[in-house]
């Protein structure tokens, strides 16, 4: 069977609230829930969290609901180890009826740049490419270059983040933003996963393991899990022109 997971806890120190605030006239984790009750292939749903808000909002989409231990509800617990632990939670209770776990769909309860369609293409993917541990939805951002990015030294001053040596002979960068090349980011809206990834955890790849080695693009665009308001125009433009 497969399975979809939405993750998310009641606290938040940068935007409170965030995955129950209203957009458009539903709240944020509701975007997710839609989509995968919409979708052709997920079976069944389940809700991980410890926020009594989300739990009472996700009831009307038929979800069960999987508590997190409290070492997985603050905020240095990893998206990686709340996804792993779930699904084991969840692969026990199979077990028992029976029944075995083919593919998982991934959502965070922040990320509502999502629809059953952008779901159901990542499984297809999924099904005609055994050579893929993953399928994520992926934006292509070209103003957030690497390239462009900087940090502050110890003097306080801007340097490149990453050694411009790594993109190849310094002196025929320059300031376009699409000089480099398309510029792909795994945006959160979905991740489907084999359960390999999530059984087998530290072989992932940096920084979201869940997702494998091998990872196929699901296009999009616009994608993002929500973590500050000034975000929330861009998921309702999003939502308008999606849903």
């Amino acid at each position: 069977m497969i399975i979809a997971i939405m993750i998310g806890r009641a606290g938040s120190r940068g935007f409170p609230g965030k995955n129950t605030k209203k957009v458009l006239g539903k709240a944020m984790c509701e975007y997710p829930l839609i989509a995968a009750k919409k979708s052709k292939f997920v079976n069944k749903i389940y809700v991980a969290t410890d926020c009594n808000k989300i739990k009472k909002i996700s009831k009307k989409y038929n979800t069960e609901f999987i508590d997190r231990p409290s070492k997985l509800n603050n905020s240095k617990a990893l998206g990686d180890h709340v996804f792993e632990y779930t699904y084991f939670q969840i692969k026990k209770k199979l077990i028992k009826e029976n029944k075995k776990i083919k593919l998982v769909v991934l959502l965070f309860a922040n990320a509502p740049t999502i629809n059953a369609k952008i779901i159901d293409k990542g499984i297809k993917l999924l099904k005609k490419n055994n050579k893929f541990d993953s399928a994520v939805s992926t934006s292509i951002y070209n103003m957030w270059s690497p390239l462009r990015a900087r940090k502050l030294s110890k003097k306080g001053n801007l340097v490149p983040f990453v050694d411009f040596n790594y993109f190849g002979n310094p002196k025929t960068l320059n300031c376009d933003r699409d000089s480099q090349g398309n510029v792909y980011y795994a945006d959160m809206s979905v991740s489907v996963v084999r359960p390999r990834c999530l059984e087998n955890l530290k072989k992932g790849l940096l920084p979201q393991k869940w997702m494998g080695k091998k990872i196929a693009p699901i296009r999009s665009w616009g994608g993002c899990d929500v973590d500050f308001e000034w975000q929330i125009p861009l998921v309702e433009y999003w939502i308008k022109k999606n849903i």
